[in-house]
């Protein structure tokens, strides 16, 4: 990963139009995600949606989208995922989520996509128009970056190089886990380990605020590191706030408290066992897989599938990723998984196309459909959530996008395969 941030991108960052077609989708049902749900036509023009209604009518020379009798939805939005940095991951030369060090607040996700990837074509056929590609490794990993899942380079798909702020907040549990051998290491190292590690965090957020300092009185040297720390304590730059069980959560949410920053919490594996402590304090989460294994064997069988659920009863805010980028495709049912075990089919739906918006300051761009949004937008044959529902037409940063990948043309190939040959 290189360590130079895309500038110019950046500025840019979701403003430049990303198209000059003019679409119309058109005799669709459009669930808005607004509560509002008719039969109407969405008009794309310049990359945005310029109209959208029961009645609206189709501009001259616009290319019309037929959806009758399908559905169309905002894209999905994969609030965490290694897209683009992650090919195969048992393979090193084919991932670039990290780099060595525990502390990189100045590396930006942005400098490593990689467009071609399959895994991108694969997502998007799935529903999933944008998302957060995230670094990894470390206790600051770096910035994740918003990503449009379309485009021959990375300024085509139209980054926010540093639309987030990646922090693992130090870990005070053992490791858990049905494939952990041996014994924990004991307390004691871990507790010291522990303190190690949140003095060492706190003493880059204090280099931040002096360096801000520095800025404001025209005395501060070049520094990319501590820049990139200054916007966090400044307020400028959300951080992504990672931690998975109830003990490191409750430690997380009060350091952030005392630090005094914008943050969204990611992962919260355990978040459902402190969900009115998460709803006091109006922390919105983005949860992690929920077709997952228990934490442990003596969890209870569910926990991952009602996390979501029960957290969203007691009033917390949540959004789903998927933290992979193979698995970036799953995020429609892992949404779906939840839904059994206590979420509502509404909440999944806000969950995997607003919510994540809304959290990350995104809201008054995308998430919904309605009128000077970004068109990122899907059509369905019906619910986005259920398995069997195809994505017939995708627009991506006001884009029509193919739905061909890899898996659909391994798909055709082996089903037209010649049958009945005999092999003397």
């Amino acid at each position: 990963m290189r360590s130079v941030a895309i500038v110019a991108v950046a500025a840019l960052a979701l403003s430049a139009p990303a198209s000059a077609q003019t679409y119309a989708i058109q005799g669709g049902t459009i669930h808005t995600l607004t509560g509002e749900t008719y039969v109407g036509t969405v008009v794309v023009r310049d990359g945005r949606i310029a109209d959208v209604g029961p009645n609206v009518q189709v501009p001259n020379g616009a290319e019309v989208v037929d959806a009758t009798g399908r559905h169309v939805y905002p894209g999905m939005f994969d609030a965490i995922s290694g897209l683009g940095l992650t090919e195969i991951g048992a393979v090193d030369m084919t991932n670039d989520s990290r780099e060595q060090g525990e502390f990189k607040p100045h590396l930006q996700a942005a400098t490593a996509v990689h467009p071609a990837t399959e895994h991108i074509p694969v997502a998007r056929a799935n529903g999933i128009t944008h998302t957060m590609a995230a670094p990894d490794g470390g206790i600051i990993p770096g910035q994740a970056s918003l990503v449009g899942l379309d485009g021959w380079t990375v300024e085509e798909m139209n980054i926010d190089a540093g639309a987030g702020m990646i922090i693992n907040y130090p870990s005070l549990s053992p490791g858990r886990g049905f494939f952990r051998f041996g014994p924990p290491p004991p307390f004691s190292e871990t507790e010291e380990a522990y303190e190690e590690n949140v003095r060492k965090l706190n003493s880059w957020m204090d280099a931040g605020r002096a360096y801000a300092q520095a800025i404001d009185v025209g005395r501060a040297e070049p520094n990319l590191e501590l820049a990139a720390m200054a916007a966090v304590v400044r307020g400028r730059q959300i951080v992504l706030l990672n931690a998975d069980s109830e003990r490191d959560i409750r430690n997380a949410v009060e350091w952030a408290e005392e630090q005094d920053i914008r943050y969204v919490l990611t992962g919260a594996r355990e978040g459902w066992k402190v969900a009115d402590f998460l709803a006091e304090r109006d922390v919105p989460v983005i949860v992690g897989p929920s077709q997952a294994m228990p934490g442990g064997p003596d969890a209870a069988y569910d926990e991952a599938y009602a996390n979501a659920g029960r957290l969203h009863a007691a009033g917390v805010k949540i959004a789903f990723a998927t933290f992979n980028s193979a698995n970036s495709r799953t995020l429609p049912y892992e949404a779906a998984m939840a839904v059994p075990f206590g979420l509502p089919h509404e909440a999944a739906l806000e969950a995997v196309m607003k919510n994540g918006a809304e959290m990350l300051g995104l809201g008054d761009r995308m998430g919904t459909i309605e009128t000077g949004k970004i068109a990122n937008l899907i059509v369905t044959d019906g619910d986005p959530l259920e398995i069997q529902t195809q994505i017939l037409d995708l627009f991506i940063l006001g884009r029509q996008v193919s739905t061909d990948n890899k898996h659909k043309s391994l798909y055709e190939k082996y089903r037209a395969r010649p049958r009945g040959r005999v092999v003397s």
